[in-house]
């Protein structure tokens, strides 16, 4: 299998194939290794991470099986069809608007009855399937036999099992994919719940074929129970084509919730749930489960005190490991660069204009290779890492408590944990959240938490000048700052705040590969995008000062550099830092004149700068998507915001910082 073309995209548009490839569409709920499948086939261009509800929107890919080309899509995973949360929303519209030929529905095999209320639904709507039972050796440590012939029989769908982090059965099961997209068989009717649910369902049915005219092209068995179930996105489609619709709806509805004394999707849900625990109890054995220390290590790890003291002394030393690595690599590259910088400048001096701009691109390029990549190279590949061990969603549980107190639902910490990758995709991860209000809120914080790029200014200054400890302060006071920021705001938008349900994935050994090919799908935007600016940014600086504009701009920051008591050459780099966070370190050491910052800034200006960067105005980037997620109006609130904060701390820190790191 060899992957062509891979994209993301949001677009719905409704019956979209590409006719001369089979369309294969992967489904599952979250964590169950849909991803980890996807990517196995069509090359590592999806983070897959061993938390759920950090993705929302799908991916898609051109993949070779067997000699043929198929397009494959990785769908967000959901719970169940009938969720509306956006991540769910996103995947039945694209289940329902598509022309597909096949579902391949990913199911953890070592929770498979609760799987299987999905593979349900799916079955309900009449498109070939074919059930993947990953992480089967997580099901043998639980002591969970499957029988897949019996599992087939009882679906009357193909089943397929596999080890998806090892590879193992993944040929195999696009094989039997691709087949399947060629019969010619038919398809399969959904699996039938109980007498009297399934009475109503038929008298549902029965009245959406009279009222609609028997549309040839409508499922009503599908739109005769989301309709019972309220779901929105069928009542208003068929609603606008029949209003009477809406008396007959209540009747059904009101003979289902009658005689249960439940509402109706409550009755069809449990009567979902109760199908999927007899069907795994007839075709699954549970033996006594393999004692493991998988086991006992969350016993330590989310304990209610020592949990907090393992996180936070992991935290310490994880940030102190990124500042020693970073600083022995920075060290010798900026000395390197800056001999070839001066050697450049002595054999060019009667074209001094060339020489300046030989210089700024040597300086762009140095700042890439000796002051951003040592610190992001190994904080992305740390971060991977304990994402595929199982920790991220650990962390995220004991800070559920915290997130509660500044007025947010427990999953906001998913965005914020994001935030410390990119600022773009943890507003964008905001979506998961339930209610407009927590998405405000969770994107205003996101854009506050440290991300990688102002992770470099903070350990390519204050750790490299002042020491790891200073630059933990940092991060300690970034916490605090986050905290106030979100109560406040929580306290001018009050609303309850539901407690936190996350599942817990089991702890998994990262492979080598994975971790590597996942620093670099993250490290890339950078080598692509930004250091790209960084070299154009250099260029434009080292031409300005030829032409003495950056007098013109410093001029203009002046106040602002003033206010924090730096040098006026830094207000020039305060523009770039809009563009890019990085940006405004590396400008900063040219518009010194050297990347020695300490021989011209003191302790105390370091410190200020570095604080002020970090919180002022988010990368555009963010911005932009800030709007597209919460509107200009709220952008306009968030990025205020961050300029009151940074102005406030940095003013603040040019006296307190004094106490401690004056000479």
């Amino acid at each position: 299998m060899v992957k062509k073309r891979t994209r993301q995209s949001h677009d719905t548009t409704p019956r979209f194939k590409d006719k001369d490839h089979p369309h294969i569409v992967l489904v599952g709920q979250p964590n169950c290794g849909k991803s980890t499948i996807f990517n196995s086939v069509a090359g590592y261009k999806s983070v897959s991470t061993n938390f759920p509800g950090a993705t929302v929107k799908y991916a898609k890919s051109h993949v070779r099986i067997i000699g043929h080309v198929c397009d494959l899509v990785d769908l967000p995973g959901i719970y169940s069809l009938t969720s509306s949360d956006p991540a769910a929303e996103e995947a039945k519209t694209y289940l329902l608007t598509r022309d597909i030929d096949v579902i391949i529905n990913v199911a953890d095999a070592s929770l498979l009855s609760r799987s299987l209320e999905l593979t349900i639904q799916l079955l309900e709507l009449n498109i070939p399937m074919l059930l993947c039972l990953n992480m089967m050796d997580e099901a043998n440590r639980k002591g969970i036999i499957v029988h897949l012939q019996k599992l087939s029989k009882v679906l009357h769908i193909p089943v397929a099992e596999t080890i998806g982090s090892h590879g193992h059965g993944i040929k195999e099961l696009f094989t039997a994919a691709f087949h399947l997209t060629k019969s010619r068989r038919r398809i399969n009717p959904p699996l039938a719940l109980s007498k009297h649910v399934e009475e109503v369902i038929s008298q549902m049915q029965e009245f959406l074929e009279r009222e609609l005219d028997g549309n040839a092209r409508l499922n009503y068995r599908l739109y005769a129970i989301k309709l019972l179930e309220d779901d929105p996105y069928f009542t208003n489609k068929v609603i606008k084509s029949s209003p009477s619709l809406i008396e007959t709806k209540k009747i059904c509805q009101q003979k289902l919730s009658e005689p249960h004394g439940h509402a109706a999707d409550i009755v069809i849900s449990s009567e979902r749930h109760s199908l999927a625990m007899n069907i795994f109890e007839k075709v699954a054995v549970v033996r006594h489960a393999k004692k493991s220390l998988k086991d006992s290590i969350d016993n330590i790890i989310m304990h209610p005190f020592w949990g907090y003291v393992i996180m936070l002394s992991f935290l310490y030393l994880f940030f102190n490991a990124i500042f020693k690595i970073g600083e022995m690599t920075e060290g010798p590259l900026l000395s390197f660069f800056e001999n070839t910088i001066s050697s450049l400048a002595n054999d060019s001096s009667s074209h001094a204009l060339m020489s300046k701009i030989s210089a700024g691109v040597i300086q762009g390029i140095a700042g890439g290779i000796g002051i951003v990549l040592p610190y992001l190279f190994p904080f992305l590949l740390g971060m991977a890492i304990i994402e595929d061990i199982g920790y991220l969603p650990r962390i995220a549980f004991l800070m559920d408590s915290f997130m509660h107190k500044v007025g947010l639902h427990g999953s906001a910490v998913i965005p914020g944990m994001l935030g410390f990758g990119c600022s773009v995709p943890a507003v964008m991860a905001t979506r998961i959240l339930p209610s407009p209000r927590d998405r405000f809120i969770a994107s205003t914080v996101s854009v506050l938490i440290p991300c990688s790029a102002r992770m470099t200014v903070i350990f390519g200054l204050v750790g490299y000048y002042l020491g790891g400890t200073a630059a933990l302060a940092i991060y300690l006071l970034n916490i605090i700052v986050i905290s106030i920021t979100g109560a406040v705001i929580s306290k001018l938008l009050p609303e309850d705040t539901p407690g936190m349900v996350m599942e817990m994935p089991t702890y998994q050994r990262p492979q080598a590969k994975i971790v590597l090919l996942k620093t670099w799908l993250r490290i890339k935007d950078f080598v692509y995008i930004a250091w790209p600016l960084l070299i154009v940014g250099s260029l434009v600086l080292s031409i300005a000062e030829w032409y003495h504009v950056d007098n013109l701009l410093n001029q203009i920051c002046s106040p602002l550099t003033d206010l924090l008591g730096l040098p006026a050459a830094v207000g020039t780099t305060l523009f770039f830092g809009i563009l890019r966070k990085e940006l405004s370190m590396l400008m900063l050491f040219q518009a010194l004149g050297t990347s020695n910052v300490n021989e011209v800034l003191t302790p105390v200006q370091i410190f200020v700068f570095t604080l002020f960067i970090v919180f002022y105005i988010p990368c555009l980037a963010t911005i932009g998507v800030l709007v597209k997620e919460t509107g200009w109006q709220k952008t306009l609130f968030t990025v205020g915001t961050t300029i009151l904060i940074s102005l406030s701390l940095a003013t603040s820190a040019r006296f307190v910082a004094g106490l401690f790191l004056n000479p």
